[in-house]
């Protein structure tokens, strides 16, 4: 799958053909055109990796159903929502970018990556109906979560989600529902993209292609590649870099050598889904349902019960299955790797998390040597009356979370994203997981606004900008932006043919 061309000497290359290369590919042409752009992509397809359809949850995290972003109740029994918020508000700018990439010809048919899908968060048992309800009051009471329900009727929550409730025992139960979630094929959004920025003048991609070395120079960076299908090594300049590699971002970091590097690490958790594709049971369930994290399981493995939408198709997941693994890449990973990217730099921060995360590293190898039987006990807390029968089990890619120096305690277990750039602003790398993908667009923007801003000093500049994000520089959170909020997320919507 390579474009008919390739860029020598390109202003930027992309490393990665992820939803975050993607973006920021597209990103940057449409800011400015004239810019020549040439990304590279390891595998012989497009968005293998995390970005792939099956390698993610695909909830389009908006903080509306993940309990994980509302994780304990304040000491007067409230609960703090603002990293729910701060997602949400990030999920916009993703839905302003996509709709805009629909309404511009950029994509066609947004129904191949996105859906609406309705969000739940389900709770048994009354200690988690409590903080459910007050989760709920504290949400409700922003204008981003002012259409969220919340029940403890059973009749209400069959009608939402009938899985759950059958052959439930008399547990109390909880939920919160919102309609305008959505369910995202990242791979296909990322594919369309880079597919796109193919055909513009001055940009090209090329797969198979693996990139091995960084080197500065004067005006950027000399960027070694091998040409896996030729076995053929090359080398190709730029005045940027963006490394959007996924797990294999960290080692390519420390090749660049620059100071910011220092001290990081990576800790890979691997992942697995159950699968059902029985239309009898897929047909019973619409919508993404998450609930309380078991124990010592990272946020990445909360659990979940969501309807996909793949290439035109429904299933039911269920999972993630965390385990422990020493690879960076799902396809062409090594056991070698997490052993190759210790350095001087960043051993007390590694050997820290062995220490101070025993109970975590003995959650994923207990994940890892489950039995079809505990993984159905698991679905069971969910779906009390899954047959083992209609589910499979399939992989779910390889999350390398980052590990750093962080007031004064190395080895902090870092679950989120971390963009790490030089002091020149000629180098950004990607580092960490969820919910990458789905603020990947607010991601890209920090890029842009810190490593391009030049491109925003003129009125064309940020014409193009607001044309494709309306709000790259608003705070919706506000209040009073309310009605603001309200008009561009409709756009954003109707562009997506989401209503």
């Amino acid at each position: 799958m390579k474009s008919s061309h390739h860029i020598d000497n390109p202003d930027v290359i992309l490393i990665g053909s992820g939803i975050m290369s993607s973006n920021l590919g597209a990103m940057l042409k449409k800011l400015s055109p004239e810019l020549k752009i040439q990304l590279y992509e390891v595998t012989e397809e497009l968005s293998q990796e995390s970005s792939n359809g099956w390698n993610n949850a695909g909830t389009g995290h908006a903080g509306i159903c993940e309990l994980s972003y509302t994780p304990t109740s304040n000491a007067d029994g409230t609960v703090d929502v603002d990293k729910a918020i701060e997602i949400f508000h990030q999920f916009e700018h993703s839905k302003q970018f996509w709709g805009y990439a629909v309404r511009s010809g950029m994509v066609k048919d947004p129904k191949d990556f996105i859906n609406p899908v309705p969000h739940i968060s389900f709770v048994y048992g009354q200690e988690q109906v409590d903080f459910l309800k007050a989760r709920y009051k504290a949400m409700s009471s922003h204008h981003f979560f002012k259409d969220m329900e919340y029940t403890e009727d059973r009749d209400v929550i069959r009608k939402w989600a009938p899985l759950l409730l059958a052959g439930r025992d008399n547990t109390p139960v909880a939920a919160t529902k919102m309609d305008r979630g959505t369910d995202v094929n990242f791979g296909e959004i990322a594919r369309k993209l880079i597919r796109w920025l193919g055909e513009q003048s001055g940009c090209g991609y090329a797969t198979n292609h693996r990139v091995t070395d960084l080197k500065r120079t004067s005006s950027g960076w000399e960027v070694t590649i091998l040409d896996a299908k030729d076995n053929r090594t090359f080398k190709n300049n730029a005045k940027f870099v963006f490394i959007g590699a996924g797990g294999g971002s960290l080692p390519l970091l420390q090749k660049s050598g620059i100071a910011e590097s220092k001290g990081f690490g990576g800790f890979p958790i691997g992942g697995q889904w159950l699968i059902c594709d029985k239309p009898e049971v897929v047909e019973q369930h619409e919508a993404k349902v998450y609930g309380m994290s078991p124990g010592a399981a990272p946020t990445m493995a909360v659990p979940h019960l969501d309807t996909r939408i793949i290439d035109g198709k429904k299933a039911l997941l269920f999972g993630p299955y965390a385990a422990w693994t020493t690879k960076f890449l799902h396809k062409g990973g090594k056991v070698t790797d997490l052993p190759g990217s210790i350095r001087p730099d960043n051993i007390l921060s590694l050997m820290k998390v062995g220490m101070h995360n025993i109970p975590l590293v003995r959650y994923l190898i207990q994940q890892g040597t489950q039995s079809m039987n505990d993984r159905m006990k698991e679905l069971h807390n969910f779906y009390p009356d899954a047959k083992t029968d209609d589910w499979k089990l399939i992989d779910a890619g390889i999350r390398v979370q980052a590990i750093k120096k962080e007031d004064g305690d190395a080895g902090i277990v870092h679950f989120g994203t971390e963009v790490v750039t030089d002091a020149d602003r000629s180098i950004s790398a990607l580092l960490g997981a969820s919910p990458g993908a789905s603020v990947s667009v607010n991601i890209v923007l920090e890029v842009i606004l810190k490593c391009f801003s030049h491109l925003l000093a003129s009125q064309d500049g940020k014409d193009r900008m607001k044309a494709m994000l309306p709000t790259y520089d608003e705070d919706l959170v506000d209040p009073s932006m309310a009605e603001r909020q309200h008009t561009v997320s409709e756009e954003a919507v109707k562009s997506l043919q989401l209503i």
